[in-house]
């Protein structure tokens, strides 16, 4: 199934979706995916016309592929702005996956700061893309395109903090239909943690929590264009890595601010 199709199926029956194989990481499905499912239903049963300003994820299992998944989202608050909801994904009678968000309506306020400016990366097709091997990449990686332009590539003995570069949808039905929140959700996720690269071989790494906050309104651009991605290791010990990012547009808008905590298995 395509992305489109995908968040389709979201959109109709929440409480019983499907990912397929082609949409999997190791074990589980493709992260970004399930983000981008949970923030549909999340979305479904929120006062229309209020932008996403902050979802929260807990990865609490595996989603497994091929297996029936149910995104059950409640309204927690519907104030006269803002909309708190909460999402719960089950599995085979377990939760899997938590996802609180918080839509608002824009006020009038005297405090205005625009955004720092956005890195000079080098331009696209200067940069080296991570390659799709079969059986050796993730599948979901087939779908997305991430060219490098700073730091390194996983498992390679980096000790830089930062790692990021450009990135788009390969394919998968997407195209010049506008960018979504789910459609950002998938990219933005999509990358590596910054700590892969300071492995010397192979090892997993899963996201356990994830924040991301949405500047609004988005800057308009189609679903299948480039986007610049910047991560920092803010810090790592323990077997776990606290990293920080941002998603900017083609034109160098602020798209996303991202947090996560990731796990590290080496």
């Amino acid at each position: 199934m395509t992305f489109p199709e995908l968040i389709q199926a979201v959109r109709t029956s929440p409480r019983e979706v499907v990912i397929p194989a082609l949409w999997g990481q190791g074990r589980a499905s493709f992260g970004g995916l399930v983000a981008a499912m949970a923030y549909e239903a999340l979305q479904a049963v929120t006062e229309p016309g209020r932008p996403l300003r902050s979802l929260a994820l807990t990865f609490v299992g595996p989603v497994e592929p091929e297996v029936p998944v149910s995104f059950e989202a409640e309204v927690l608050r519907e104030g006269k702005a803002v909309s708190q909801v909460f999402c719960r994904g089950v599995q085979n009678g377990q939760v899997v996956t938590l996802a609180q968000a918080s839509f608002g309506l824009p006020r009038e306020s005297s405090v205005q700061m625009g955004a720092l400016p956005a890195p000079a990366f080098k331009a696209v097709d200067d940069c080296q893309e991570l390659p799709y091997i079969r059986k050796i990449m993730p599948a979901f990686t087939q779908h997305i395109a991430m060219r490098w332009a700073v730091g390194h590539m996983p498992f390679s003995s980096s000790r830089e903090r930062e790692m990021g570069g450009w990135m788009r949808f390969r394919g998968s039905g997407v195209g010049e239909e506008p960018m979504e929140v789910s459609h950002l959700l998938a990219l933005i996720d999509a990358w590596p943690p910054a700590t892969l690269p300071h492995l010397q071989t192979p090892a997993p790494s899963s996201s356990l929590t994830w924040t991301i906050e949405f500047v609004q309104p988005q800057p308009a651009m189609p679903a299948n264009g480039w986007c610049r991605y910047l991560a920092t290791i803010e810090h790592a010990s323990d077997g776990y890595g606290h990293i920080a990012a941002q998603c900017w547009s083609t034109d160098g808008q602020l798209i996303a601010i991202s947090r996560q905590t990731a796990t590290i298995f080496g």
